[in-house]
């Protein structure tokens, strides 16, 4: 039996509904400091935002739409969430 060929998904830049999903530390600001880091490099659909925190509640996932433009505006805005201290994943 042969494996059928995998195709991985390409994403076609400019993309105008890529959704980013922030896991980090629950806490006071966590959601707007999550939002204005993603406001610095990307246009957010504020009407997409969806947060959601773990049964223990120590972590909060906060998930919202950009108009991704490109790889570098990607990377720039895993590095600056990381860099926080707060954020432990970016998706």
């Amino acid at each position: 039996m042969t494996q059928p060929d995998v195709k991985s998904h390409i994403i076609e830049f400019p993309c105008p509904d890529y959704p980013i999903k922030v896991v980090g530390n629950s806490g006071a600001g966590y959601r707007d400091t999550v939002i204005e880091i993603l406001r610095k490099y990307a246009e957010v659909d504020l009407s997409s935002l969806a947060e959601r925190q773990s049964s223990n509640g120590k972590y909060t996932t906060v998930q919202l739409h950009i108009v991704a433009t490109g790889e570098e505006q990607l990377r720039d805005i895993n590095s600056a969430l990381r860099a926080t201290g707060i954020v432990h994943m970016v998706l």
